[in-house]
């Protein structure tokens, strides 16, 4: 079976004036009409100094990661961004990777997100997260030490107000009672909802049992480090094969500079598609520098693999 195809959206050219912004746009467009299933959106609400405390990356097409980031790099709002890109789409997905729900109140988010499914006919996609940057916790006035226990009961108040009217939470951090969050989401339980991190720790397996529709690793796990996971899966009644497993492909760029050769990074894919991944995420301003030249490039890999 053909893998799903992700095209990476966030942090590609240059995102600085609305002409900008309509051109990612177009680029989904573009996708869509390549045969990509998805795009994907990171995001910021801010940045402070030390974003770029571990260095720059050497080749600035390469992924943002914590600490590698420019504090100017633009972010633009990504669920903006994706409302853009639903009413400019039909099938394309819409991932939100990630998400920084303890930046937010869940009431807020809740219905920014249901809005948005609903919008889409449910081609949203949601990778809550923590995220990395102290500094953007505190300028929004948010305990940085707290963030795990926001995002546990974000999720656990999303699921309250997506399925009930009127919802009430009562947790440590969040409560509400007798609210009417209007509109529903496209699907009774929401979004689908993947978790990632950098390694299958406690935290993932219990979020991923609970809630998970996807597992997006930061790198790509082995089989045996999936196994805990599985098992955890098993036990709660749920099959793991139920789960959108993510990877992805990135470019070697050469010495001198540049772009990366496309089919090159591609060679990898084969052994992650027979490892149990069943979608691949891409960036294409890893390979070229004309806006205009994605969606050739997408027929290109999608062909590959069709």
């Amino acid at each position: 079976m053909p893998p799903r195809f992700v095209l990476v959206l966030s942090e590609n050219w240059t995102m600085t004036s609305p002409r900008d912004l309509r051109a990612l746009v177009r680029i989904a467009q573009d996708a869509e009409a390549a045969g990509i299933d998805g795009v994907m959106l990171s995001e910021h609400v801010v940045l402070g100094a030390s974003a770029g405390a571990r260095g720059r990356p050497a080749n600035p097409r390469d992924y943002a990661a914590p600490g590698n980031q420019d504090p100017a790099t633009p972010w633009p709002d990504s669920i903006v961004l994706m409302a853009a890109i639903a009413a400019a789409t039909s099938t394309l997905r819409l991932v939100g990777a990630a998400i920084i729900a303890p930046l937010r109140h869940p009431l807020l988010l809740a219905h920014q997100l249901a809005t948005l499914d609903l919008l889409s006919d449910g081609r949203l996609v949601v990778q809550p997260t923590v995220s990395w940057h102290r500094e953007e916790y505190d300028a929004l006035g948010v305990p940085f030490e707290r963030r795990g226990e926001l995002l546990d009961e974000h999720l656990s108040a999303w699921r309250e107000l997506w399925l009930h009217t009127p919802a009430g939470f009562e947790g440590r951090h969040y409560r509400f009672h007798d609210v009417y969050l209007e509109p529903k989401p496209f699907r009774p339980h929401g979004p689908r909802l993947w978790f990632g991190g950098s390694s299958v720790g406690p935290w993932i397996i219990r979020r991923l049992v609970a809630y998970g529709h996807g597992f997006h690793p930061f790198g790509q796990p082995t089989a045996e480090e999936m196994r805990p996971l599985a098992e955890a899966m098993g036990n709660a009644g749920r099959d793991f094969a139920e789960l959108e497993v993510v990877g992805g492909i990135r470019g070697r760029f050469p010495a001198a500079g540049g772009v990366a050769d496309l089919d090159e990074a591609a060679e990898a894919i084969p052994a992650q598609l027979e490892a149990g991944y069943t979608t691949i995420c891409f960036k294409p301003s890893q390979f070229t520098d004309d806006p205009a030249e994605v969606g050739r490039l997408c027929r290109r890999l999608v062909g590959s693999f069709s």
